[in-house]
């Protein structure tokens, strides 16, 4: 099993796939890193040798943010938009969808569980 980037790698699964385990690592840059290494996208992970790993370890830790430091640089980003009061900071710190979906129905996945709040009765009519 390869482990490269702090991620152990599926050893049963192609190198062009198997990269993309790597946090912010996407098929485009699994199929760059590859070409740059100059290992074969439809190799098995498990096929992998020593060099070739520690090439494509090399090309990862050389030209990619991947992993542990993109999470904290993501993380201090929405920090400085919330400190700076940006309309999205403010969307961020109430748990609220940030990129301008609606929210009147849906959002459930940035809202939660509904809440349900107690409303007015209804005034008796009159005949």
């Amino acid at each position: 099993m390869a482990r490269i980037a702090g991620v152990d790698l599926p050893k049963n699964k192609k190198v062009l796939y198997g990269l993309q385990y790597i946090f912010g690592i996407g098929q485009t840059a699994s199929a760059d890193i590859l070409a740059k290494a100059k290992v074969d996208a439809n190799k098995k992970i498990a096929d992998l040798t020593e060099e070739e790993v520690a090439e494509i370890r090399s090309v990862i830790t050389g030209d990619y943010k991947v992993e542990g430091a993109l999470r904290s640089e993501v993380q201090q980003n929405i920090k400085r938009l919330m400190d700076i009061g940006a309309y999205r900071g403010l969307r961020h710190r109430k748990g609220l969808p940030v990129r301008g979906q609606r929210t009147r129905t849906n959002s459930r996945t940035r809202k939660g569980k509904r809440r349900t709040v107690a409303g007015k009765k209804k005034a008796p009519t009159k005949k």
